[in-house]
C-alpha cells in the first residue's frame, strides 16, 4: 500500500475506465471522480491524494483550469496534472506548479507526467 494515490477527475465513463487500467497497471493507487464536486469531497475527506489528474472539459459549476487553481490553493501539497484534447491553456490559465498534456495521450506518456509532476520542486532544480 505504498504506492501514489491519483485522484482522476474524467466525466467520460470510457476514457476514465481506460485512465484507470494505464495507472493502476503502472503502480498508481486511483481514486475516481466524475466532476469536480466529487473530487472536493474526495479531497476533504483523504488526505492520502498525492496528485489530482483532471480533464479540463466536465460537467459543472467550474472547468478543469478553476478546479486545478483551487486545488493548488486549498491543497498546495497535492500535484495537478491538467489534459485535454479540445482546450489548450491560455497564459493565466494555469497555476504555478500545475502540468498540462494535450490529449491523446500515450499510456506511458500520461505515466511519465504523473511521476514528472509528483516531484518537488527542489529536486526538479
Amino acid at each position: 500500500m505504498n504506492r501514489p494515490v491519483v485522484l482522476l477527475v474524467e466525466d467520460e465513463l470510457l476514457v476514465r475506465l481506460t485512465q484507470v487500467e494505464i495507472l493502476r497497471d503502472a503502480e498508481f493507487w486511483v481514486v475516481e471522480a466524475q466532476d469536480a464536486d466529487e473530487a472536493f469531497d474526495v479531497l476533504k475527506k483523504r488526505a492520502d491524494i498525492n496528485v489530482v489528474l483532471t480533464d479540463v472539459n466536465m460537467p459543472g459549476s467550474i472547468d478543469g483550469f478553476e478546479f486545478a487553481r483551487l486545488v493548488r490553493q486549498g491543497w498546495p501539497d497535492v500535484s495537478v496534472l491538467v489534459i485535454s484534447g479540445k482546450v489548450a491553456p491560455r497564459p493565466g490559465d494555469l497555476p504555478e506548479g500545475t502540468h498540462f498534456l494535450q490529449k491523446p495521450i500515450r499510456a506511458e506518456a500520461l505515466v511519465t507526467a504523473l511521476k514528472q509532476a509528483m516531484i518537488p520542486k527542489t529536486e526538479k532544480a
